[in-house]
């Protein structure tokens, strides 16, 4: 299953000192068709269609590595299993935050109000680097709450 990225992916993984095997390419090409917050275990299912040698434990170690390259980010939603997400750099998602559903567990995610977000982030990280001399180069907002579903119930 050869991705989009491919060839990004191969120097990503050149230039950190590490080889593109067939896992890692099999995640990453799960990664790129998806829309969707997978976890470890889902990722499993979809590339163990393509590759059926493949172990649960190796999909573990392999998603660990691609966050720490941050080729994937890795969310802790607060249910239990780390979801994953192609980098936005790397997606067909723009840039965006999430909402989610307490009870049913669903992940919405939005990015209205982005360019309002982006200038009081922008202010509120110069005035936190600067308050407490550290050097902010990311940041994550979710908003937990009920969806409407779940209201109704």
């Amino acid at each position: 299953m050869r991705g989009r990225n491919q060839q990004h992916w191969q120097g990503q993984f050149m230039g950190c000192g590490y080889r593109m095997t067939k896992p890692r390419e099999e995640i990453l090409g799960v990664m790129e068709k998806t829309m969707d917050h997978l976890s470890a275990e889902d990722i499993y299912l979809a590339v163990h269609k393509f590759y059926p040698n493949i172990g649960l434990t190796t999909i573990y170690r392999n998603l660990e590595l691609l966050v720490k390259m941050e080729l994937i980010v890795k969310f802790e939603f607060g249910q239990g299993k780390a979801k994953y997400e192609l980098a936005d750099q790397y997606s067909k998602k723009e840039h965006h935050h999430h909402l989610v559903c307490k009870k049913c567990s669903r992940i919405f995610d939005y990015s209205d109000f982005m360019e309002k977000e982006v200038r009081f982030l922008k202010d509120t990280e110069k005035g936190l680097s600067k308050k407490y001399d550290f050097q902010i180069t990311k940041h994550l907002i979710q908003f937990y709450g009920y969806c409407n579903k779940c209201q109704k119930k």
